[in-house]
C-alpha cells in the first residue's frame, strides 16, 4: 500500500525564539560588544565593535502587573524605543534605544508614572522572588508583599549606587526556596511538622508520591481506622514543607507557626570567588502581613552594616568572610544561637561548586 505524498510542512509549536524580541541593534551586534559603562544610576551604555551604541534605561516595577500598567509601559517603549522593552528576572523593566537624546525624557516620563529608575551597578536591585499568594499553590506567606514592603524602605538604595558592590535580594514564600541564592534572602521557616487530615488524604493524595517528596524519609505508610494513609516521624522531620506540594492534606502552613528567616552570603557567579550558599543569621521573625516590619528592619540593619564596612567590589558574603561571623553579629546587632551553626556536611567534598571544567 503506497503512502500519499506529503504536501504539508511541519510548524514547530511552543514559544518564539528570543531573538525575535531583541532590538535590531542588539541582534546585529549580538556577542560582539566592545565595552559597556554605567553613565548614571539606572542607565547602561553598550558600545559594539562595529561602533553601534545602545542605551538601556532600567526601572523598577511593583511585580503584580496590571494590563493597564503594561500598556502604559508599552506606550513609553513605542515613543522612545521603537517598541522594544524587556523584563528582568528581578521584575525590573528595561527600555533599549540607540538614541542618546531619548534617555533623559524617558527617565522623566517613567519617574512621573511612578516607576523609579535605578537598579544598576553598586546598588540594591529589585528582588528575585517566588509567586506567593498570587499564584503559588503552597505558600506560607506572600512574596510580592514582602518585596513591596522591603523595597519601599530601600527606595534610595535602589536609585543610588552607593553600596560596596551590587546587592541581590530574594524572597521565598515556602521553605523550598524557589527564590534561590542571594546576598540576602528572606525565606519562610516552618516551626512544626505537618498536620495530617487522614479523611482527605486517602481520597486526594498519591501515597508513593508524598513519601518520595520527603528529603529525610520522615514520611511512612500507615493504617488509620482501617484505611491506608501516611504518618510523619516528627523526630526526623525537618519541617521543610515539601510534602505539602504533593499532598495538600499534609497541611504545614500556619499563621503563627510559619515564620520568617533571613539568610546571607549566597552568590551565583564565579567573579573573584567561587559561588557560595547562604547561611542563617536571623529566624523566627513573625509572619506579619501586610507590611512585615520585623523582616524589613532586619534586612535594613544588615545592609547598613555592609554599606558602612564593606570594601569596594566586596559582595556581602566576601565582606562576612573577611570580618568573620563574630564581628558580623556585633555590627548588625543580631542574636546568634545554636540553630545557626552550620553542621551540614553531606557531599561537601564532591559538590562541583563552580562552573570551571574539571577532569
Amino acid at each position: 500500500m503506497s503512502s500519499q505524498e506529503r504536501t504539508w510542512k511541519t510548524i514547530e509549536s511552543g514559544p518564539h525564539t528570543y531573538e525575535e524580541a531583541l532590538h535590531p541593534v542588539v541582534r546585529k551586534n549580538y556577542g560582539k560588544w566592545k565595552y559597556h559603562e554605567i553613565p548614571k544610576p539606572g542607565v547602561l551604555k553598550h558600545v559594539a565593535e562595529s561602533g553601534d551604541t545602545i542605551w538601556t534605561v532600567r526601572a523598577g516595577t511593583q511585580r503584580q502587573d496590571t494590563v493597564d500598567m503594561l500598556r502604559s509601559l508599552c506606550d513609553v517603549a513605542d515613543k522612545y524605543c521603537d517598541g522594544f522593552l524587556r523584563f528582568t528576572v528581578r521584575n525590573n523593566v528595561e527600555f533599549l534605544t540607540p538614541n542618546a537624546e531619548n534617555v533623559e525624557p524617558m527617565i522623566a516620563e517613567l519617574e512621573s508614572m511612578g516607576f523609579p529608575v535605578g537598579g544598576t551597578g553598586m546598588c540594591v536591585s529589585s528582588v528575585s522572588h517566588t509567586q506567593g499568594w498570587l499564584h503559588c499553590d503552597i505558600p506560607a506567606t506572600d512574596a510580592s508583599g514582602v518585596v513591596k514592603s522591603m523595597m519601599d524602605s530601600l527606595y534610595n538604595e535602589f536609585k543610588d549606587m552607593q553600596m560596596p558592590n551590587k546587592v541581590r535580594l530574594s524572597t521565598s514564600c515556602c521553605a523550598i526556596n524557589c527564590g534561590g541564592q542571594a546576598d540576602i534572602a528572606v525565606v519562610v521557616k516552618h516551626t512544626r511538622p505537618p498536620r495530617i487530615n487522614h479523611d482527605h488524604l486517602v481520597t486526594t493524595c498519591e501515597l508513593p508520591k508524598a513519601v518520595a517528596r520527603c528529603p529525610v524519609a520522615a514520611i511512612r505508610p500507615t493504617v488509620v481506622d482501617g484505611k491506608k494513609t501516611l504518618m510523619v516521624d516528627e523526630a526526623k522531620c525537618i519541617c521543610c514543607g515539601a510534602c505539602f506540594g504533593a499532598c495538600p492534606a499534609m497541611e504545614i502552613n500556619h499563621p503563627e507557626h510559619s515564620k520568617f528567616a533571613i539568610w546571607v552570603g549566597g552568590k551565583n557567579s564565579n567573579a573573584r570567588v567561587k559561588p557560595s550558599t547562604m547561611s542563617l543569621v536571623a529566624h523566627n521573625l513573625p509572619n506579619n502581613p501586610p507590611r512585615w516590619p520585623e523582616v524589613t528592619e532586619v534586612v535594613g540593619r544588615i545592609l547598613k552594616a555592609y554599606k558602612a564596612g564593606g570594601r569596594p567590589w566586596e559582595r556581602v558574603g566576601e565582606w562576612i568572610d573577611r570580618i568573620g561571623w563574630k564581628r558580623f553579629f556585633e555590627e548588625t546587632g543580631l542574636t546568634f544561637d545554636e540553630n545557626m551553626i552550620d553542621s551540614y556536611r553531606h557531599a561537601r567534598t564532591t559538590f562541583n561548586q563552580s562552573a570551571h571544567v574539571r577532569f
